[in-house]
């Protein structure tokens, strides 16, 4: 029998990003606990290939005008619904087999606590003597609305390593419950008990994530195999849309670089990693501590071909040349910047700085040192006006980074979660919460950031010709000659032809049927204008 078994969901999406799904916080976890004698064993239902099409669940049939049709087009956004990882049957099977009396859900993101919602449903239908424990984000941040599930016994706010032990051990000996950091419970007459989130002490007295009880196999990228890293937690800004800042719960900490070196040795040596993601808020905010850490990792791994991300986007003032060098001998590929706006009033809203020249100076330094970019900008949020975010697309348009567009959520925990709810613009269920699922219409109205979307993916296209020595194509309008959507670059050649001639967004289908997207024209509009006044370019030199 296992004492503790550990349970990533599934999720139900438009989309599923592999390498962002790796259950690093449950592979943490599960090591603290085999610390204190405990036996482990973690289902990941993410570890899975197939995947099945779905309805449009009723709180998302709000984007049938804008997802409904399939698009064979190279800048296309979403179509097809779907469930990806195993079924809640099979995951309920697995977990009755293990006979845990223990079961830790993580219920991490709020769009995806439905799903971990049914997976705790399905286990105790199948394992009602297992007790379930729900942790992560969304648990720390709103566990009321967990426990008003039966199937619910507990929730931990905070860091599961710190409890998440202790409760098992409680359990096991009849302790007070309300003795367990972060402790989440119905008390008999129904009343709830809410404790304060749990918070690690010192990270280095904790051990390093059971990576071997993870399925890294499942998780390879061209072919190579990936891991994340979380180097340290926390955050000392005040971003209005970020829930884990300065305000928050969770205190800003780092991890001695020797000890992120010995888990990335881990990672790379043991379970054959050549791709590791720093999952950090602010990786490079401690310039001492981060170049200690690149000097490290270039000593033990130079010459090995591995290859570092930052994917969750660095804060461009805290880089200089010699970090990006050393950044570049370290491994990194690529800078993922966080613009967010280049709008005075919404950076005022946003409790964010200008980082124009910062930005510029680290895309300088990057094509200095071989890596490309990214560069992040926020568009949909309250109060926030569509026009400056053309404004942000073009003045991504006229450098070398990719654009990435991210439409606002409303995250737990934020200012901006606490004004969407004072203003009425939460959406009614959790699984609405998503980027994908346009969840706010305020200032920004949803065909606006449908708008704004398209236009990313369209001059990301644009940005990839001029990388091949592709010129771009003239402006044509409407012609006869059929489309063959198997030709993906040909296809999107001419659809954007059309897109330059006349300002209409179209998708084509598999069998080559052309049809408009709906746009908003004077957003469209501004973006073709913006086009002709600036150096358009790609993202390599």
């Amino acid at each position: 029998m296992t004492d503790l078994l550990l349970v990533q969901p599934p999720i139900r999406d438009f989309y599923l990003t592999q390498k962002r799904t790796i259950p690093y916080g449950l592979a943490a976890i599960a090591a603290a606990a085999r610390a204190e004698g405990l036996t482990v064993e973690i289902i990941d239902a993410l570890a899975h290939r197939k995947t099945r099409a779905l309805p449009l669940p009723p709180e998302l049939n709000h984007l049938q005008p804008f997802y409904g049709r399939p698009d064979a087009a190279p800048f296309a956004l979403f179509h097809r619904f779907r469930h990806f990882g195993h079924s809640f049957e099979q995951i309920a099977r697995r977990a009755r087999a293990t006979e845990a009396p223990l079961v830790g859900i993580s219920a991490l993101c709020t769009p995806y606590a439905e799903e971990a919602l049914a997976a705790a449903e399905a286990i105790k239908a199948l394992h009602p003597a297992g007790r379930i424990v729900m942790g992560g984000h969304h648990a720390t941040l709103l566990p009321e609305s967990l426990l008003a599930s039966p199937a619910v016994d507990f929730v931990l706010r905070g860091e599961g390593e710190a409890s998440l032990p202790r409760l098992a051990h409680c359990l096991r000996t009849g302790g007070e419950l309300q003795a367990v950091p972060g402790i989440c419970f119905r008390r008999p007459d129904g009343t709830l008990f809410i404790g304060a989130p749990a918070v690690m002490g010192r990270l280095e007295e904790f051990p390093p994530p059971a990576l071997d009880l993870l399925d890294l196999a499942y998780y390879r990228r061209g072919g190579r195999g990936s891991a994340v890293i979380v180097a340290g937690r926390g955050c000392p800004f005040t971003c209005s849309y970020c829930s884990v800042g300065r305000d928050s719960w969770i205190p800003y900490r780092l991890r001695p670089p020797a000890a992120v070196v010995a888990e990335l040795e881990t990672a790379v040596t043991r379970q054959a990693s050549a791709f590791i993601d720093f999952e950090d808020e602010n990786l490079a905010l401690d310039r001492t501590w981060f170049l200690d850490l690149l000097r490290r990792i270039e000593s033990r791994f130079g010459g090995r071909g591995i290859e570092l991300r930052a994917m969750n986007g660095l804060f461009p003032p805290t880089l200089d040349e010699e970090i990006v060098a050393a950044m570049a001998r370290a491994g990194f590929k690529a800078l993922n910047l966080a613009l967010v706006t280049t709008d005075p009033e919404q950076l005022e809203r946003f409790r964010r700085q200008d980082v124009r020249t910062a930005f510029d100076h680290a895309l300088a330094w990057a094509e200095t040192h071989g890596m490309r970019a990214v560069g992040y900008m926020i568009v949909g949020a309250p109060f926030q006006e569509p026009g400056p975010s053309v404004e942000d697309l073009l003045f991504l348009a006229a450098r070398r980074v990719l654009a990435g567009v991210s439409v606002f959520y409303p995250a737990p925990g934020s200012r901006d979660y606490e004004t969407c709810r004072e203003l009425g613009l939460l959406p009614r269920r959790f699984g609405a919460m998503r980027a994908s699922a346009l969840p706010v219409e305020h200032t920004t109205r949803r065909i606006e950031s449908v708008t704004l979307l398209r236009l990313g993916r369209i001059l990301n296209f644009m940005k990839q010709l001029i990388d091949r020595g592709l010129p771009l194509p003239v402006p044509m309008p409407e012609e006869t000659a059929p489309f063959e959507p198997a030709d993906r670059l040909a296809t999107g050649r001419r659809l954007l032809a059309r897109f330059l001639a006349d300002g209409r967004i179209r998708g084509v289908t598999p069998d080559g049927e052309v049809y408009d997207h709906l746009a908003c024209p004077d957003l469209v509009r501004q973006f073709i204008d913006g086009l002709g006044k600036i150096a358009l370019r790609g993202t390599i030199r």
